[in-house]
């Protein structure tokens, strides 16, 4: 009798402790997954409940994403939208079952659940009121985004355009063209707002894609300000007025054909560095980047940012100038071709570093967080990322980049009264293709305010773009814009 006491109790000890193992382990480790599964009903209507933080701009004066209470029961909060399309690649939106842009990256402040608003949540669960979140303050400049919106979008382009003040890593301004309105994506309905992203999704353009940060494109000549600094941090004797070889054609070890200068064009068989840049020479910096080689290229591209992991806090994709090859490669990468691909923000990176006097800060999105109650939980500091070349470096490639807007390829981003520096590109696509346009640059030159880079992608500006004639006029508009002129 007491051995078959001592083995139920035994195997309800067991079953006891594989229950409290189990709910263990439920509470524990699934509790996330669970939480998201999209079939939780009770986690859908609760999205719905919370009175979510405001997404705003130019220090909360300007809103792009609010929440409405709309007194339902079952659907308390509505978000919504009043920015527009101009802002919904870098806000996002808020779907039933998901969240891209900065409402997934702020989402635990957005929603209060962040550990900072821990207090506030639980005066609000015993008060009884609706859990509210903290309002995210970006660092967007709304005229600039609005002006390069409309130059890209309101004109059919697609591309991207990025601005950032050099100095801190602020971005002044972040569109991608094509893009979309996210109030369908926002209703609190799983039909309508899969119907509505099975649309976007569907469209050949990629509304939903955010070019500037997730995309990357050859970079064509704008590259050339990467190998310039390569050269001229090579050797301190070196500057703006050093005479390289500009030959018509460059023979390329083991190719038939040479390369080329665009269109076939003379560079006069020897040239400044001021000058070759300035009216775009391929052979010069294809014969640099042949003589010094590959680990140096890469070299000077990561110490402009290239292929360090960065979220802004939205993800980046990794730009990267290709795997190492033979010369003739080589000689193509060295002036954004071949392999080489880069983020439309990366280049703005590269531009801004120059502007800085070499030093890359690390590019930002959030100005700043503030709780319900008005108190600021965090404001951004700046911080550098890299030193990408000396002081004295920047000096003599911010000269040739002026040289390139007051006398070369792009004298379409003058602006009257302030001196801009910049570097145009037109990047090919494939044989029989229409190239990209590109344009980076920054301004006033003397004590720079804003570092843009805008790409206009192939076929969407006519068949023969470049980015001189297209590129460069959207930049002069957006530094306008951000200097208030």
């Amino acid at each position: 009798m007491n051995s078959t006491v001592k083995r139920t109790a035994v195997a309800c000890l067991f079953m006891f402790l594989l229950l409290m193992g189990n709910v263990t382990y439920i509470g524990a480790v699934q509790a996330e997954g669970l939480k998201n599964d999209p079939r939780n009903a009770r986690a859908f209507f609760a999205r719905y409940n919370i009175d979510r933080g405001w997404i705003t701009a130019n220090n909360g004066k300007v809103t792009l994403a609010r929440t409405k209470d709309t007194g339902d029961a079952t659907f308390r909060f509505k978000r919504e939208y009043p920015g527009g399309k101009a802002f919904s690649h870098v806000v996002g939106y808020f779907a039933p079952e998901s969240a891209t842009g900065i409402e997934a990256a702020a989402g635990r402040y957005l929603d209060g659940t962040h550990p900072d608003l821990v207090v506030r949540r639980a005066i609000d669960l015993v008060s009884g009121k609706p859990a509210k979140g903290a309002n995210v303050d970006l660092t967007l400049d709304v005229q600039a985004q609005r002006v390069a919106y409309r130059l890209l979008n309101g004109t059919g382009k697609r591309g991207a355009v990025v601005a950032l003040d050099p100095k801190t890593g602020a971005v002044l301004a972040m569109v991608s063209s094509p893009s979309y309105d996210a109030n369908p994506l926002a209703q609190p309905n799983k039909a309508k707002v899969n119907a509505a992203w099975q649309k976007l999704n569907k469209d050949d353009n990629k509304p939903l894609i955010n070019r500037a940060i997730e995309q990357t494109y050859p970079p064509g000549s704008t590259f050339k300000v990467v190998t310039s600094a390569m050269f001229l941090s090579e050797d301190t004797s070196r500057d703006e007025n050093t005479v390289v070889d500009a030959p018509d054609a460059l023979p390329l070890p083991g190719v038939v054909q040479p390369l080329r200068n665009y269109r076939g064009e003379s560079c006069g068989g020897q040239a400044t560095m001021l000058r070759a840049l300035a009216i775009s020479c391929n052979t010069p910096f294809a014969k640099i980047g042949m003589d010094l080689g590959y680990d140096r290229l890469k070299e000077q591209a990561e110490r402009f940012g290239v292929g360090k992991p960065l979220e802004i806090p939205l993800y980046v994709q990794p730009s990267d100038i290709g795997p190492q090859e033979d010369k003739a490669a080589l000689a193509q990468t060295s002036i954004g071709q071949r392999s080489n691909r880069m983020t439309p923000l990366q280049m703005a990176m590269v531009a801004a570093g120059i502007a800085n006097n070499g030093t890359v800060m690390k590019p930002y999105l959030i100005n700043k967080i503030v709780a319900p109650d008005g108190t600021e939980l965090e404001v951004t500091e700046p911080e550098e990322l890299t030193e990408a070349v000396s002081p004295e470096v920047a000096a003599e490639l911010t000269r040739m980049m002026v040289g390139v807007v007051q006398q070369g390829t792009g004298q379409a981003a003058q602006v009257p009264g302030i001196t801009v520096a910049g570097k145009t590109g037109t990047a090919e696509t494939g044989p029989g293709q229409p190239s990209h346009a590109w344009f980076i640059c920054f301004a006033p030159a003397e004590d720079p305010k804003v570092a843009v880079a805008v790409i206009v992608e192939s076929g969407s500006a006519g068949s023969d773009a470049t980015g001189g004639a297209v590129a460069a006029p959207i930049a002069r508009e957006v530094i306008q814009a951000v200097l208030g002129r």
